[in-house]
C-alpha cells in the first residue's frame, strides 16, 4: 500500500503563510513524492477561511493539545482571540487527511496549527518552546504520524518501513 502524506501547502511553495510567503521552495524529495501521487497538499488556515496575509498568531497558555481541551488559546499579535478559527483549521486538516487516506503528515514547524516539534511561546518575541500546534495534536490523536519540515529524512525512513510491512502482509 502506497503511503499518503498530508503536506503543508507552504512547503510546496504556495504563498499562504501569515505574512503571504511560502516556507521554502519545494524540495526534490517533495517533488518526487508528488510525482508518485503520495501528497495531499493542504493549508489548514486557508481551509478555515483565514486570510493571507493575516496577523501572526501564537498559542498562549499551553500547546495545541491544551487548546483542544480548552485550556489554552490562540491569540493574534493584537490580542484578538482566534482560537475557534484555528480549531476549525485543525478539524479540517484531520478531515482532509482521513478522506484521502493519509497515514502521515509533513507540517511546518513553529506554527500554532502545524507545529509538531516546537511552537512560539505566546509572547511574540520570536522565542520557541517544545510543543505542537492544534492540527498536529489532533492528527496525532487520530493515529496520523506527524513530522516537521525538518524531519523529511525520518519520514522517508518511516514510509519505507510502512510500505515494507504492508507488502509483507499480502
Amino acid at each position: 500500500m502506497k503511503a499518503k502524506i498530508l503536506v503543508s501547502a507552504c512547503l510546496m511553495g504556495f504563498k499562504v503563510r501569515y505574512n503571504g510567503s511560502e516556507k521554502s521552495p519545494m524540495t526534490e524529495r517533495l517533488a518526487r513524492w508528488q510525482r508518485e501521487d503520495r501528497l495531499v497538499v493542504h493549508c489548514p488556515e486557508l481551509a478555515a477561511g483565514l486570510a493571507t496575509p493575516r496577523l501572526p498568531a501564537e498559542l498562549y497558555g499551553g500547546d495545541g493539545s491544551a487548546a483542544l481541551q480548552g485550556t489554552a488559546r490562540i491569540l493574534e499579535s493584537d490580542g484578538s482571540d482566534v482560537t475557534q478559527a484555528y480549531l476549525l483549521a485543525a478539524w479540517l486538516a484531520l478531515q482532509t487527511a482521513q478522506e484521502n487516506g493519509c497515514q502521515f503528515a509533513l507540517l511546518t514547524d513553529g506554527s500554532p496549527t502545524c507545529g509538531s516539534q516546537k511552537i512560539y511561546d505566546g509572547q511574540f518575541q520570536g522565542n520557541t518552546l517544545p510543543g505542537q500546534g492544534v492540527a498536529a495534536a489532533l492528527l496525532r490523536q487520530h493515529g496520523i504520524e506527524v513530522f516537521s519540515d525538518g524531519q523529511s529524512d525520518a519520514l522517508e525512513q518511516r514510509i519505507a518501513q510502512f510500505e515494507g510491512s504492508s507488502d509483507d502482509s499480502l
